[in-house]
């Protein structure tokens, strides 16, 4: 496994790659859900290139950036015995060589202003900047995403479709842990109690599901009543929406394709989750 952490040098190398090539972004710090992207990009892709970079055009506070873990010599280690080609841990100057003040930027209206892009401004502008940014980068046929951040997965399929990128985006199911909570870097910020009470999120997103199988359709007492489910478990809920899966869009009486999010707060942790469905 190469480890390139320059433009140029990482140019070369992609061009010294044979077939299909796959790109799994990551922030580092990772864990089975991020192993499983790579696993799931070995499979459709001759060559797996994973990047590894902690986006500061993402963050919108600077002591969350500065406190996200960094653990780089562990996620090379396994990154290597999962066999991967390249990895790309480039600098903050190698990826913006300008001030991030007068960067140019990418955005996706309308998808990126609700839900989390609600609660962090200028989140997914980071988020779509930096995986243009990559994606030109190392020109890949394919790239591969977790379907935990949905609302991020649909944000790049758009940008991709509107920018006429030739790139497929594969999304990759959510991993869990064994009582459901969804794996995340961020879990690390729970102390055990915190912990105990994390799964309480994707319980309230599978009774939900339950009462849409069962023929419920009144979208907005479902949501009122699993926030308060969220509250009483002991998390700060953030927000809890059914939308249509294709688009985020407020589901209709009719609608079969949805999809349940939420957000909570837990001590340090910010936990998001969602649950496709498919109804009828």
């Amino acid at each position: 496994m190469k480890q390139l952490n320059d433009v140029s040098s990482l140019r070369r190398a992609v061009r010294g790659l044979s077939g299909r090539v796959a790109l799994v972004p990551t922030m580092g710090n990772l864990h089975e859900g991020h192993l499983t992207l790579v696993r799931r990009a070995r499979e459709v892709a001759d060559a797996v290139v994973v990047s590894i970079f902690v986006n500061p055009m993402q963050f919108d506070r600077k002591e969350d950036l500065e406190a996200y873990p960094r653990t780089l010599e562990q996620d090379k280690a396994q990154l290597a015995a999962e066999e991967v080609d390249l990895v790309f841990t480039p600098t903050v100057e190698a990826i913006y060589p300008v001030s991030m003040d007068v960067h140019t930027r990418v955005e996706v209206p309308g998808l990126s202003d609700i839900f989390c892009g609600a609660s962090r401004p200028g989140h997914f502008v980071g988020v779509a900047t930096i995986v243009c940014k990559l994606f030109n980068m190392v020109q890949p046929h394919c790239a591969l995403f977790g379907k935990k951040d949905f609302q991020q997965l649909l944000i790049i399929r758009r940008m991709v479709r509107d920018l006429a990128m030739p790139v497929e985006i594969i999304g990759v199911d959510t991993v869990r842990e064994a009582d459901g909570l969804a794996m995340s870097s961020r879990n690390n910020y729970l102390d055990e109690a915190q912990r105990a009470r994390a799964p309480a999120l994707y319980a309230a997103l599978t009774r939900t599901a339950d009462a849409l199988r069962e023929g419920r359709r009144d979208f907005a007492r479902l949501e009122d009543e699993a926030t308060r489910m969220i509250a009483e478990a002991g998390l700060k809920p953030d927000y809890f929406g059914i939308r249509r899966a294709a688009d985020l869009a407020e589901p209709g009486q009719d609608d079969t394709s949805l999809v349940i999010l939420g957000a909570a707060y837990l001590g340090l942790a910010r936990l998001i989750d969602n649950l496709e469905l498919e109804l009828g």
